[in-house]
């Protein structure tokens, strides 16, 4: 029986795109495919005659001729009819790219990797820093700068992994794909070739330095710019400062994850910082002022009111840290610890115990009202 014209088995015009076809090929691939047809003889044959159109016509080589000699120009065994009505080889090589062709996109199969194997294949390791600061410099900002020790591309051999003066020979393994293919069974398994690792080449002689990696071991200086109100477990991201690729692949990223040292005084919350400071009592009784350093480097005068009570807080406004990447700054809170006298001599004693003679319940309150409300429960 006479072949259809490919373009007619895959229902396009003449001068339809590479997307055309490969959407013409995938709905009616899935319509035909064995298994949802499952017995029917008309389907399986129609399955394999897209399967040999699609083959045909994906190639631009092949395409050329088909358009120009049509079915004779693979007469002999050239082209996709080689398998004759049983699942040959072609039919599996074309099975393969079917599966790529529809689930390449979702599963990362080899139509993909076609594209961007060999760079992510031969792309160099990220690389980790560790960098601790003080309060203050998260405060103020910095640059500061760091030593990491990792690979960088090999200066004899320019990172080509080559001995200069030598050059690269395709692969006799995968005629220059960078991938081999092996059947099994109904369907054909593509993997990464494993003489050239997917670069499609091989070189005649490593180079002497790097011992045919294309980058050598060495300790970088780099300087890291550290923004004013960054916090404790911010990640810096340095784009291609991590390790060089293999043979000339791209470099991979360098992560500063910063940590920020405890301060002897504040604590922080955010954009806000908290500071515990004791006063005597007699100063929370009668009020009074006293002074904080900042980290901006200066002072905050602190009033406190007559009549404070313990862990009172006085807030500070525009004395905190600074908003990573904006205008604005936090707040200062002070929050004022009591402290009890000790060690009294006798007329420190004579005083206090006049002072509670004269006391009333206006002066506490608090202690008052508790007390009265503990002896109804009690009676």
């Amino acid at each position: 029986m006479a072949k259809r014209d490919f373009y007619e088995v895959l229902g396009v015009e003449k001068g339809a795109d590479a997307g055309a076809l490969k959407s013409a090929f995938r709905k009616l691939a899935m319509q035909y495919h064995p298994d949802r047809n499952p017995g029917d003889t008309d389907a399986e044959h129609k399955f394999k005659e897209l399967n040999e159109a699609y083959d045909t016509l994906k190639d631009p080589q092949k395409r050329a001729a088909y358009d120009r000699f049509g079915h004779a120009a693979f007469e002999g065994g050239m082209g996709g009819g080689r398998g004759g009505p049983g699942f040959g080889p072609d039919f599996a090589s074309s099975m393969s790219d079917m599966f790529e062709d529809i689930f390449g996109d979702f599963m990362g199969g080899a139509a993909g990797a076609r594209g961007r194997g060999r760079a992510s294949q031969l792309r160099g390791s990220d690389l980790r820093y560790n960098l601790e600061i003080d309060l203050e410099e998260a405060f103020t900002g910095k640059t500061i700068e760091i030593d990491v020790p990792t690979m960088v591309s090999c200066e004899t051999c320019e990172g080509s992994g080559a001995k200069p003066g030598t050059g690269m020979s395709m692969c006799r393994t995968c005629q220059g794909h960078g991938k081999v293919r092996a059947a099994q069974g109904f369907f054909t398994i593509e993997r990464t070739c494993p003489t050239c690792h997917g670069r499609g080449e091989t070189m005649d002689q490593p180079c002497t330095s790097c011992s045919g990696q294309g980058r050598t071991q060495e300790n970088r200086t780099l300087s890291v710019d550290v923004p004013k109100g960054i916090e404790d477990g911010t990640r810096i991201r340095l784009a291609n400062e991590g390790e060089a690729g293999m043979r000339g692949g791209p470099p991979g990223d360098l992560y500063i994850f910063v940590s920020v040292k405890p301060h002897d005084l504040f604590q922080r919350d955010g954009a806000d910082l908290y500071a515990r400071v004791p006063i005597e009592v007699t100063t929370a009784a009668l009020g009074g002022e006293f002074e904080v350093p900042t980290l901006e480097g200066g002072r905050a005068r602190v009033k406190v009111p007559a009549g404070t009570q313990p862990g009172q807080r006085i807030r500070l406004k525009g004395k905190g840290m600074p908003v990573l990447r904006a205008s604005q700054i936090g707040d200062l809170y002070v929050q004022l610890d009591i402290e009890v006298p000790r060690n009294l001599n006798r007329r420190q004693k004579e005083l206090l115990e006049e002072f509670q003679s004269l006391s009333t319940k206006d002066n506490n309150p608090t202690s008052d009202g508790f007390f009265s409300k503990l002896k109804g429960l009690f009676d």
